[in-house]
């Protein structure tokens, strides 16, 4: 048979929370990898841990785009759509590229299941599957076929549709199989019989494919041009836990984290408890507070502190975040951003908790602020976010947000040894003892920072608590005009730290047309738009903010070499209102609030309006 080659594919998995989606979608998403493709991939939850089966709202899909050019985001139009029932197929049916291929499982398509869809006929049967190649396959009843000689009960045989599912897609793909034949031998490793009932069911598949033809030549996409070295697929929490524990071992401090399970935060807390062998403690909490105060604790006493949670749980941390920030110790907050405000839309990505991030706190309470802007790159950023605060000795919250937290993408290993420097922790010493007393809020003349004293250190004892400290002495202290002068010196601390960061580069020339401004989990859809548009001659940059307070010494030079400014967030506007504060360029907004990431296609086409209007 012949065989087509193709740059990219995206393919989305849906079906109920019951149906294996997730791991579906891994297993091909680990395959790709391993077969040397770039990918992306975006996991998407119901929010309703247990919602009924066959509706909408019980709906889990797994998207992963891969190819043999360089990915930065999890695709546009899927090409492909595997959909376990009616309701999977009408989620997602309006996303799916005129076209494209639509596998379903013509079992689930009962007159039951169509109902709790909200059909009134069967979509399989309409004018409107024309526009697709629809392959109808019976995957529960053939997969029960496959394994009627195996000696499982009914229901675990029809567990199995997924792998048979897979294995049609592993055909149209030509992926390899062994690698996924590998990890159920060693996932049912105490369970010979579903070691191989998977297997035969994903074999199946694959010959099921191949025999009815489902597509004229199966798609053969190369081996991408990745740098060499060593690669993993990692999603944004794993490597933001990885990450912290790279920035503990680089200040030689252990690790602790009080955390308070919250979606889509909690795989942190999890990545960490696996590891105690290396001194990282963790301590799941009775709630948000007790969670950030044990780590208040645990920093206090010259531990790393560490707290986890997303937009609620940062609002319940508000008044002891503020107590870190007048202790003047080291803590690491990461946010893991989702759908709000209140409970929102727990499963579904947002950037909304930036103005939070800057000044949810009561009094001037500046902190520093990071944001990651991929999977991987969480591990550098969360490595940033400890190794800034513990030099500066103040809080620091990293953002993240679902998109990333739960996204995966091939990862090359960094060499630790030299890709990520010592942190210097700076312990307090006898030159703060003036006159035989210690001062411990003396302070470095040039960081404005204070040493760092622990309990047990005899003659360094001092005053602790939230209450305003006298410059100096530490002491409590309620004149006007120390808490004027304390104020100013926790705000210039934070604004030093700006020459302790890189510059900010840009993606296109520095000056032109339009600037684009991105922050966080937008870098990837925004990043290929602009990266396109530049390769096309367009004047265009794309300039993206990591380090967002304080924020690097030449964005505002950057920002006045362009005629238009746009920020694109998945907010209302708060980083656009934050860049109009400070730099005065009238910059305009490009917003999307829908738990759902931007799409290239949307940054594209906004970008070529406002370069008609120029």
């Amino acid at each position: 048979m012949n065989s087509t080659e193709i740059d990219y594919v995206t393919i989305r998995f849906s079906g109920d929370s019951g149906d294996g989606m997730q791991l579906t979608g891994t297993q091909f998403s680990n395959t790709s990898a391993m077969m040397g493709n770039d990918l992306s991939t975006f996991p998407d939850f119901p929010a309703e841990i247990r919602a009924p089966q066959g509706t909408i709202a019980g709906i889990s899909g797994f998207q992963v785009n891969f190819g043999a050019v360089d990915i930065f985001t999890h695709g546009d139009e899927p090409h492909a759509l595997v959909a376990m029932n009616p309701a999977a197929l009408k989620a997602n049916l309006a996303d799916i590229k005129l076209g494209g291929t639509i596998i379903v499982n013509n079992d689930a398509f009962t007159e039951l299941n169509l109902k709790k869809a909200g059909y009134t006929s069967d979509p399989l049967e309409s004018d409107e599957m024309t526009k697709y190649k629809l392959v109808k396959a019976n995957l529960t009843s053939q997969t029960i076929e496959a394994l009627k000689d195996i000696d499982i009960d009914k229901k675990s045989k029809s567990r199995c549709k997924n792998f048979y599912a897979l294995g049609m897609t592993y055909f149209i793909y030509t992926r390899d199989m062994k690698p996924t034949l590998k990890w159920i031998e060693q996932k049912f490793a105490k369970y010979p019989d579903l070691v191989k009932a998977n297997s035969i069911a994903l074999k199946t598949g694959y010959n099921f494919a191949e025999t009815i033809e489902v597509i004229n030549e199966p798609y053969i996409i190369k081996p991408a041009a990745i740098e060499p070295g060593t690669y993993r697929q990692i999603n944004g929490n794993t490597a933001t836990a990885w990450g912290l524990m790279c920035a503990a071992e680089k200040a030689e401090l252990e690790l602790f984290l009080g955390s308070y399970p919250i979606t889509p935060a909690t795989d942190i807390l999890h990545e960490l408890a696996k590891f105690k062998h290396l001194g990282v403690k963790t301590f799941q909490a009775e709630d948000e507070i007790a969670g950030i105060c044990s780590a208040i604790g645990a920093s206090f006493s010259g531990d790393l502190g560490l707290t986890t949670s997303s937009g609620p749980g940062i609002a319940l941390k508000g008044e002891a975040l503020n107590l870190a920030i007048m202790l003047e110790i080291p803590l690491v907050v990461v946010n893991v951003q989702r759908g709000g405000p209140s409970t929102g839309l727990p499963t579904k990505t947002e950037q909304s908790d930036l103005l939070q991030a800057l000044g949810g706190r009561n009094g001037d309470s500046p902190m520093i602020i990071v944001a990651a802007k991929s999977p991987s790159d969480s591990f550098h950023m969360a490595y940033e976010a400890a190794r800034l605060s513990i030099e500066h000795m103040t809080p620091c919250m990293l953002l993240t947000d679902g998109y990333i937290a739960n996204g995966s993408e091939p990862w090359k290993l960094p060499n630790t040894d030299t890709d990520y420097r010592k942190i210097k922790v700076q312990r307090a010493s006898e030159s703060e003892i003036v006159d035989g007393k210690y001062l411990p809020y003396l302070r470095d003349a040039k960081t404005l920072v204070r040493k760092w004293a622990i309990p047990g250190m005899k003659g360094f004892e001092h005053r602790v608590g939230g209450l305003e400290k006298q410059v100096d002495t530490g002491n409590v202290c309620y004149e006007p005009a120390n808490h004027e002068t304390m104020t100013h010196i926790r705000r210039d601390k934070v604004q030093n730290v700006q020459n302790n960061i890189p510059k900010q580069e840009v993606n296109g020339k520095e000056s032109g047309d339009i600037l684009l401004i991105t922050w966080g989990g937008t870098y990837g859809a925004c990043h290929s738009a602009m990266h396109t548009l530049i390769a096309e001659g367009k004047n265009v940059s794309h300039m993206h903010i990591s380090y967002i307070n304080p924020m690097p010494s030449n964005v505002g030079t950057i920002i006045n070499g362009f005629k238009k400014v746009i920020v694109a967030e998945l907010n209302c506007g708060q980083m656009k209102d934050v860049i109009n504060a400070r730099f005065n360029c009238n910059a305009s907004g490009y917003n999307k609030v829908q738990g759902l990431p931007f799409k290239i296609a949307e940054i594209k086409g906004m970008i070529n309006r406002e370069l008609e209007q120029l």
